[in-house]
């Protein structure tokens, strides 16, 4: 992988479908001012994004996030912990992709149940994942050309519309007596947009994992996180903008699929099915990068001996990791049929819930990075990297990784309540992650492979 192909695989996974959701979602929280969501969103993903950059121009290898946790502090455990949350965060994108994907096709073909679609795009994107990644890069140029496409669609219908409204304008301003508009922004619901946005910009990290197969990694890499991270910032920025200008934020807010109420009131004439056909490139892109990263990131663990060896081995012909390749297909297929169960008395659905619990698990791995990079800038006998920042960033990087998590726990659902079950599942996976350590975890840790400096540029 060169530049160009790493910037499109870190742009492909963090503008997935999600942004067609979360713009509406986020206008409702903060009116005409949703662009500023994005603004904190972007400030907190860029302090880890300049941490993961770093880290690649230093450690460029595979399981590169569970790596230099144990590079830093030393503790086995808290490097599986990282690499398996990691992992799962991105089964459950695959489980929750791999539904959407089957459901939409269904949907368009009918014939062949839900369950079936789902068993045969996964089987496919395993085919692709296994013959090798220059055929997985252009499986994913393909569905992040269609699905960026689809966005700057979007954004060059709703250009005429812009201006024409006050984008500093919140949800519910008000006039006060003396005939003055008064804002209902405040910066505690500024902060809470960002809460509810920065999951549209996770992705970058995932960008560390493939490391091993880009060429001059150590320079490559910091310019493809930094650049993918800007792009996609642009774009965001754009389709906010774009949103609120062409339909009103009351509107987009209680809008199922805003961005397909945007195009129907800016281009008629589109055909209606359009972001269906989007929204099915997006959802695969997704569920394929995530697969590309989850598989990587096991043989790495493997190769460190977090997780079992066989794990590691390397397809002769194809020199791709077929074995973790595998296992993660037998685990995905399981999780994505696992999600057609739905248990509508208690508003539950396991996938669903798991992913938002593994999303709160991946701001705490995003604390842990930061805080390994803060520790290997004060160690003299580590190298440096092409890509150096001040120890201050790292230092932030916790911090805004901290504040975001503990605004995601103390803000009210739409009901008003606080939201118990992703926390109380987040535990839970945290106790499992222990339990699989102490029982199931092979006892020869390689500690050349960790700690020696002489093999990270190998």
């Amino acid at each position: 992988m060169g530049l160009f192909s790493l910037i499109v695989y870190g742009v492909g996974d963090m503008v997935g479908a999600g942004i067609y959701g979360t713009v509406g979602k986020a206008a409702g929280l903060l009116g005409n001012a949703v662009w500023m969501a994005f603004v904190v969103s972007m400030v907190a993903a860029m302090l880890t994004g300049l941490s993961y950059a770093s880290l690649a121009s230093r450690y460029p290898r595979a399981a590169g996030a569970a790596y230099v946790t144990h590079r830093a502090f030393g503790m086995p455990f808290l490097s599986y912990l990282v690499g398996l949350v990691v992992t799962a965060s991105g089964l459950t994108s695959m489980a929750t992709s791999s539904n959407v994907f089957a459901e939409t096709l269904h949907g368009l073909v009918g014939g062949v149940p839900v369950w079936g679609w789902i068993v045969v795009f996964l089987a496919f994107i395993t085919f692709l994942n296994f013959w090798g990644i220059r055929e997985s890069m252009w499986g994913n140029l393909l569905c992040t050309a269609v699905e960026v496409g689809g966005l700057v669609l979007i954004i060059a219908l709703g250009m005429p519309y812009w201006g024409s409204v006050d984008y500093l304008q919140g949800p519910r301003d008000w006039t006060d007596a003396a005939g003055q508009m008064r804002s209902s922004l405040s910066l505690s619901l500024v902060l809470s947009g960002g809460v509810l946005t920065f999951f549209s910009f996770v992705g970058f990290e995932d960008m560390l994992n493939v490391a091993e197969e880009v060429k001059n990694p150590v320079r490559t890499m910091p310019w493809g996180i930094v650049i993918a991270l800007l792009l996609t910032t642009a774009l965001y920025m754009a389709v906010a903008i774009t949103a609120v200008s062409v339909v009103p934020h009351t509107e987009l807010a209680k809008a199922a699929a805003p961005l397909e109420v945007i195009t129907r009131r800016a281009a008629p004439w589109l055909p209606p099915h359009i972001f269906t056909l989007i929204t099915l490139f997006a959802v695969a892109n997704t569920a394929l990068i995530n697969y590309i990263m989850g598989s990587r990131l096991i043989y790495g663990m493997a190769r460190q001996g977090l997780v079992p060896r066989p794990l590691s081995r390397v397809h002769p012909w194809r020199r791709t990791p077929h074995v973790a390749i595998l296992a993660l297909m037998v685990i995905a297929i399981a999780l994505a049929l696992a999600g057609r169960v739905r248990m509508p008395q208690w508003d539950f659905s396991p996938v669903k819930q798991l992913a938002d619990a593994t999303a709160l698990l991946l701001l705490g791995c995003f604390m842990v990075v930061n805080a390994a990079l803060a520790v290997l800038k004060f160690r003299p006998s580590e190298p440096r990297g092409a890509f150096e920042i001040p120890a201050i960033i790292p230092a932030l990087g916790v911090l805004a990784c901290g504040g975001l998590m503990l605004a995601r726990l103390t803000t009210p659902n739409a009901q008003g309540h606080l939201e118990w079950r992703a926390p109380a599942i987040a535990l839970a996976v945290g106790l499992a992650v222990s339990a699989l350590y102490l029982f199931v975890r092979p006892k020869d840790i390689s500690e050349d492979v960790l700690f020696h400096a002489e093999h990270d540029h190998e």
